[in-house]
């Protein structure tokens, strides 16, 4: 499904699901992104996860694509995938649930942005923000009212594009998210109020 456009540079966004599980795996490489995570990292307790790197998450990850449920969307440059966006219920998220650092400022039903990749040759181009625009829609497509992001501030101007995973801060402020809590030296919770 259509879930974001920009006209202008010629983007479009797509949820994942069975038709673009291909375009999936040929973004994500044999590596499954990174270090055979296939985005499975803060779905399962922390040992599961490490068990399974490689192959195993790769199918834990389809299992969930063939459900059907809400996992994120891919950007696509020319028809070409080039970005992931992983967004979800924040309760689907075993280990955010989990994390000291993270933990829920109030109950409200929240959606997260866990992970933005982007394709090595298109990295520090913009697109991690035009995923989060994605992700705006796609949250307000599945009727969400608040979504949460998990940036991290770079402590090196020269980290490499992979480790800069959960996006940056100063890109989520621009988008309109808002800090609500500070735990941690590096890493920041931010919420983005859906506007009807």
């Amino acid at each position: 499904m259509l879930v974001y456009e920009n006209k202008t540079k010629g983007l479009e966004a797509y949820s994942l699901d069975r038709d673009h599980w291909n375009d999936f795996v040929k973004l994500f490489g044999e590596r499954g992104a990174c270090g055979g995570c296939w985005c499975m990292s803060w779905r399962m307790k922390k040992a599961e996860f490490d068990a399974n790197k490689g192959e195993q998450n790769k199918q834990a990850m389809r299992r969930l694509v063939e459900s059907g449920a809400p996992i994120g969307m891919l950007l696509y440059d020319g028809g070409q995938p080039v970005g992931w966006c992983a967004v979800a219920p924040r309760k689907e998220y075993v280990r955010l649930e989990r994390s000291r650092v993270f933990k829920p400022i109030d109950d409200q039903p929240v959606w997260s942005i866990s992970c933005l990749f982007i394709a090595k040759s298109y990295r520090r181009q913009g697109l991690s923000s035009e995923l989060i625009q994605a992700a705006i829609h796609y949250c307000k497509q599945h009727g969400a009212t608040i979504i949460e992001a998990y940036p991290e501030v770079p402590y090196d101007k020269n980290v490499p594009g992979a480790f800069l995973w959960k996006g940056i801060p100063s890109v989520f402020k621009n988008a309109g998210f808002v800090e609500t809590v500070r735990r941690s030296k590096w890493k920041r919770m931010m919420r983005y109020q859906v506007n009807e």
